[in-house]
């Protein structure tokens, strides 16, 4: 018996991942959990396990293809004694993914937004069949999506398995005159068309010697699609306090020394900052919310993502309960999350359920700087610079002034579910809190 291996859902919002590596091929015999692939998404870097143990019977994703959530990747024929598959090539096997080739397509245009390409695989006859002798390689989204836009598929440089023409091939090539059906294919660079193109001129740029051109990785492209729908779908707003983070400071310095010895890491001023924001989320929920279709949700759980610089890009591992945990049980979870992260041993599961995030930059944060929102959550905070500047204080009626510790924090967030009041609202109280700091340790 053959056992499927879908994409998992790897984190919240997460829709879809790139192949990075196959660990495996055909014919190989495996374990239970064995590592078979590695896939990128724009949370983080994960390896698939085998379900079962047996052999690989087919691998139905080439590197570099993007695939779905819930698309089958792999099949693995169950049982130490299963028999290596017959080569591809042979009439039964295409037959088979003949048969499973459109149900598969006809399965993601149920679940799976309209935008989205269906799987592709190695080999897909019954796909390729219905291009036409004629006519350019392309999967059936980015063919209707070229028919809406008025695209010629014939002057659309593939990108996909074999060449084949994705939507992203159709939409970083936008509107231009469809050509006639049996109109030969024009060359790569296409006439000056009367409708503009998806870019307008001055918003591209010509190489000039000299210039070094980095391809993105399949982590960065992910992530640039990720913030662009982020700042597409929530009209972001944002707003800043400055906090005095004297009192913090004290209270961290008398400590710090006793926690490291017990706890064997540092108390930084992160789980500060966490304890005032969980305790602000709780007396105002609409920041701790998602709007799904016309409705807006309060989320139960707090639970906390704390943005993490990776060799690999940005994570979010997310502490779970965060205002059932002490002080001391936020600096430890938040230090567990963070040293898993950066050594690539974090989890799908501690990536997602996230229900408000903050950001941490780190010493060179600078002034302060606003944050894109992480779908579906409604708001992110982004911790400043804490640099020693004079202010202004009352001391004993009269105005004097001192150096303090100041630290910027800044809100971004969704206009659609959250107003000014209960924003500022929420920013004013975190703020309260840190300058009264009033934690237990």
């Amino acid at each position: 018996m053959a056992t499927d291996v879908e994409l998992p859902a790897l984190g919240e919002s997460v829709v879809e991942a790139t192949i990075g590596a196959w660990l495996v091929k055909e014919g190989d015999a495996v374990e239970v959990d064995q590592p078979l692939v590695e896939v990128t998404t724009d949370k983080a870097d994960a390896e698939l396990p085998s379900p079962v143990a047996g052999v690989v019977e087919q691998i139905l994703a080439a590197e570099g293809d993007t695939v779905t959530v819930g698309t089958v990747v792999a099949r693995i024929a169950e049982g130490a004694s299963a028999a290596k598959p017959s080569p591809r090539q042979e009439a039964p096997a295409e037959e088979e993914e003949s048969a499973e080739t459109p149900a598969q397509e006809e399965a993601s245009a149920e679940t799976q937004p309209e935008e989205e390409d269906p799987p592709e695989t190695r080999a897909a006859p019954a796909a390729r069949e219905a291009d036409g002798p004629d006519e350019p390689r392309a999967t059936p989204v980015a063919r209707r999506m070229a028919e809406e836009q008025r695209v010629d598929l014939a002057s659309v440089q593939g990108s996909g398995v074999a060449g084949r023409v994705t939507k992203q091939d159709v939409a970083s090539r936008g509107a231009a005159p469809a050509p006639a059906a049996k109109a030969k294919p024009r060359p790569a660079a296409p006439a000056p068309a009367a409708e503009p193109t998806s870019l307008p001129p001055y918003m591209t740029y010509a190489l000039q010697e000299g210039d070094k051109v980095v391809p993105m990785s399949p982590l960065r492209r992910i992530v640039a699609e990720h913030m662009v729908l982020s700042k597409r779908t929530s009209p972001h707003v944002g707003t800043v306090a400055e906090v005095d983070m004297g009192a913090v400071a004290s209270l961290r310095n008398a400590h710090k020394r006793a926690f490291q010895e017990q706890h064997g890491h540092s108390l930084t001023f992160l789980p500060f900052i966490v304890a005032a924001t969980v305790k602000a989320l709780r007396e105002f929920p609409a920041l701790n919310a998602s709007v799904v279709g016309d409705a807006i949700v309060e989320r139960r759980d707090v639970n906390i993502g704390v943005a993490v610089e990776t060799e690999k890009g940005l994570v979010v591992p997310v502490v779970r309960n965060a205002d059932r945990l002490s002080l001391t049980g936020l600096a430890a979870a938040i230090e567990d999350l963070s040293t898993r992260a950066r050594s690539r041993k974090i989890s799908p599961d501690e990536l997602r359920g996230g229900s408000f995030t903050l950001s941490n930059p780190g010493r060179q944060g600078n002034l302060y700087g606003f944050a894109i929102i992480n779908q579906p959550q409604v708001g992110i905070l982004r911790m400043g610079e804490i640099v020693k500047r004079p202010v202004v204080r009352d001391l004993d009626g009269s105005d004097a002034l001192v150096i303090r510790p100041m630290m910027h924090l800044a809100l971004s967030y969704d206009h659609r579910a959250v107003d000014g009041a209960p924003a500022n609202g929420f920013l004013f109280r975190v703020r309260e809190l840190l300058e009264e700091a009033e934690f237990d340790l």
